[in-house]
C-alpha cells in the first residue's frame, strides 16, 4: 500500500461546473495545501452522461480511480447501476477486491456497512441528514470522520460547499486496508447519499 494512504487527514475539493456529468475531485494535505491525490471519473458511457443530468443520477454507474498526484494508481471504486441500493466495490493498485460498502434501507441521513473481502463487517459509515457529518465506527469505536470543518493549525477551518475534510483516527494501523475503504466510501458519500 502506498504511503501517502498512512496520512491521517486530507481535503477533498470536489470540481465544480456547469455541465459536469463526470465526478473529479482533488485531494490535498490541509496542513500544507499541497495536492497529493486525483480522483477522476474517465470513462462514462453516453448513456450514463445523459442520466447524470436527470433525477436518476443517483442510480447511475461510476467507475473512479484514485491516484497519487503523480498518476500512480491507488484505488478503484465502482459500481454498476443501482436500482433499490447500492452496493460498491474497492479495488486496490493492482484491481484486487479489497472491499464492500452495501447501503441500508430506510436510514435516514444515509448508512453503509463496510464489509473486507470476505464479506466480514470492518465499519460501518453513518451521517446526519441535516449536514456534512459522517462517522465511521466499529464496535462502537471512532474511526474516522467526514465533515466540513476542521480544527487544525491553531484556528477553525470551515469548507466551502463542495469541499469537506476526512480525519482517520490513529488507532488505524498506517498499513490497514481499511484505510483505503476509509478514502472509497468518502467518494460514495458524495455520489450516493448527498447528490
Amino acid at each position: 500500500m502506498n504511503p501517502i494512504l498512512s496520512q491521517n487527514l486530507f481535503l477533498v475539493k470536489e470540481h465544480v461546473g456547469m455541465f459536469k456529468a463526470a465526478n473529479n475531485y482533488d485531494i490535498y494535505n490541509p496542513e500544507t495545501n499541497q495536492i497529493i491525490m486525483n480522483c477522476r471519473e474517465n470513462n462514462l458511457g453516453f448513456f450514463t452522461k445523459i442520466l447524470r443530468f436527470t433525477d436518476y443520477k443517483r442510480a447511475t454507474p461510476f467507475n473512479i480511480e484514485i491516484t497519487t498526484a503523480a498518476g500512480e494508481k491507488l484505488i478503484t471504486v465502482r459500481r454498476g447501476v443501482a436500482i433499490f441500493r447500492s452496493t460498491v466495490e474497492v479495488l486496490d493498485e493492482k484491481d484486487r477486491l479489497i472491499g464492500t460498502f452495501k447501503q441500508k434501507f430506510f436510514s435516514i441521513g444515509g448508512k453503509f456497512d463496510i464489509l473486507d473481502k470476505n464479506e466480514r463487517p470492518v465499519a460501518t459509515l453513518q451521517g446526519k441528514w441535516t449536514g456534512w457529518d459522517f462517522k465511521f465506527s466499529h464496535e462502537n469505536k471512532q474511526l474516522a470522520q467526514v465533515s466540513k470543518k476542521w480544527a487544525g493549525l491553531g484556528k477553525e477551518f470551515f469548507t466551502s460547499a463542495d469541499n469537506y475534510v476526512l480525519q482517520i483516527e490513529d488507532t488505524v494501523a498506517a498499513e490497514s486496508p481499511l484505510r483505503q475503504l476509509i478514502l472509497g466510501a468518502v467518494m460514495c458519500i458524495d455520489m450516493v447519499l448527498k447528490e
